[in-house]
């Protein structure tokens, strides 16, 4: 057990706290939640896994009355409770601190903490009463700002201390934290830990939810997992492992996910894409590389190396100074995407909210939108049926879990996000597929179907550049990785280099302290 790390004091109390029972949501004919048990007590930092979609979200509504079981009971120190809404939750100690934190940013602190519990005189608001009501909560966080401060001119990590001295405040006594560290430095992370611990040796009950195993192992009591909307389980601190919390979650062993079923219709003599002196003028310097039909191959290296440049270079979203790309024996004039995208290469960005998907907007039109001139009858006149058709098959080829192709993108988890977007690019039969962190802030069982696509689609003959940071994911589905340091290509593993693919031998690529390349 590391420094610092949790111990659980939950066997000292008789009864938990917080109990939920055999709870059951339902949207219609889709089964959110099915059956679902957690026990939480006082003193216990309980994780709550599970990939995405699998019912956390949803349960913790429940708890936090945002939604109403279709069945179940809830019961708080051992007696039942209906929860009305999110105030009612409150009164009864229950808060929630969601990943989008919930505050005003152009209000003070102690107005964030006061909103809708405000003092007054008289109808005047009385800040230095509501400064002081605060004063206390803060000091105990032992944080470093003031109550008068506007919550626009904080860090992430101080607008969190805000949402939790705002559940402090409120007299909460169940405290639910969902994927807090998502934006927050290492730094940050461990102050944000040390003050989880400290809440809970103060007889807190912390439900905590993340997909960080790290995390995991660092602060938890116990972990319960769901899938598929039903409960697997709960295991004490002692007994948890990354196997054991892969197979509860996924139903299968952690070692089948980077197992690569070499593609037998690989040919290294059909090169589908030439890259040669592919330069910037700043972060990419004379970059050249190849790549072959139905081959993955990996662009590996830390980060600044020049990676995403590369990739954006090719695909013709950045200008290039230097550089000539050649997709089958034919030079491309790329000016921009839509010349790359008519010449049969597609990008898959690594931020696929703010550069890739449209939010607002139905999963159906995020499918369709970069194919609409097929479905025109003339006269601006699209065919829906053509568009519904393509959806259809898209959701089923790529397993997006959706209750229907009208449902905003916005809402789906992320790895179903990035499967909407990953459709989106293949509606245009594209030759070469470049991915950029493919499964970055996906689960792991969606991180699982994500390589099943890739391989389908290098199967069938389609060449694939798959740019990542997870070198366990390189070495498991490339067929060949080229490394790149400090803006130029400084080696390459397998392939025809006899260099095994490994972490080892890329690593020390990446840091120049490879003297064979």
């Amino acid at each position: 057990m590391t420094a610092g790390a949790s111990q659980s004091v939950h066997r000292t109390v008789s009864n938990p706290l917080l109990q939920m029972r055999n709870i059951t949501k339902r949207f219609g004919a889709f089964h959110a939640l099915n059956g679902v048990n957690l026990d939480v007590y006082e003193g216990e930092i309980h994780a709550l896994m599970g990939e995405n979609g699998a019912g956390k979200s949803t349960l913790m509504k429940v708890l936090s009355g945002a939604h109403k079981a279709s069945s179940g009971e809830v019961r708080v120190d051992s007696k039942p409770v209906t929860i009305l809404g999110p105030a009612h939750a409150s009164a009864l100690g229950i808060s929630i601190i969601y990943q989008e934190l919930a505050l005003s940013p152009n209000l003070t602190v102690a107005e964030n903490m006061l909103l809708g519990r405000e003092r007054s005189v008289m109808g005047v608001l009385n800040r230095g009463a509501m400064q002081r009501a605060c004063e206390s909560v803060l000091r105990d966080l032992a944080v470093d700002f003031d109550t008068g401060d506007k919550v626009a001119s904080l860090s992430l990590a101080q607008r969190q201390q805000v949402e939790i001295a705002k559940a402090l405040l409120s007299n909460c006594r169940i405290l639910v934290m969902d994927e807090p560290t998502t934006s927050l430095s290492s730094t940050e992370c461990d102050r944000l830990f040390h003050l989880i611990r400290r809440l809970r040796d103060q007889g807190l009950a912390i439900i905590y939810i993340s997909h960080r195993m790290s995390e995991i192992y660092e602060l938890s009591d116990r972990v319960t997992v769901l899938r598929d909307g039903s409960d697997v389980g709960s295991i004490e601190r002692c007994e948890l492992s990354e196997e054991r919390l892969v197979q509860m979650m996924v139903g299968r062993d952690l070692s089948s996910f980077y197992q690569k079923v070499r593609n037998v219709s690989y040919t290294p003599g059909l090169r589908t894409l030439e890259v040669k002196g592919m330069s910037d003028g700043r972060k990419v310097r004379g970059v050249s590389l190849d790549l072959h039909a139905g081959e993955i191959l990996g662009l590996a290296g830390i980060v600044g190396a020049g990676r995403t440049e590369l990739a954006r270079l090719i695909y013709g979203a950045d200008r290039k100074t230097d550089g000539e790309v050649i997709l089958e024996g034919r030079s491309l004039s790329i000016r921009g995407p839509l010349d790359a995208i008519a010449a049969g290469i597609v990008y898959l960005t690594e931020d696929r909210k703010a550069q890739g998907l449209f939010l607002d907007m139905s999963v159906s039109k995020n499918i369709n939108i970069g194919v609409l001139d097929e479905d025109s009858h003339g006269w601006g006149i699209l065919s829906a049926d053509k568009a519904a058709e393509r959806t259809r098959a898209a959701i089923l080829d790529m397993k997006i879990a959706v209750a229907s192709p009208e449902v905003n993108v916005g809402s789906l988890s992320g790895g179903n996000q990035q499967k909407v977007l990953l459709a989106r690019l293949l509606q245009t039969d594209p030759k070469v597929l470049i991915l950029d962190e493919p499964t970055r802030g996906v689960d792991i069982g969606a991180k699982s179907e994500i390589y099943r696509i890739i391989e389908a689609l290098a199967a069938r003959g389609t060449s694939v550049l798959v740019i990542s940071s997870e070198l366990p994911e390189l070495v498991g589905m490339c067929d060949r990785i080229v490394v790149m340091r400090e803006g130029i290509i400084a080696g390459e593993v397998g392939g025809s280099t006899g260099i095994a693919i490994d972490s080892e031998a890329i690593i020390a690529i990446a840091t120049g302290s490879n003297k064979r390349q």
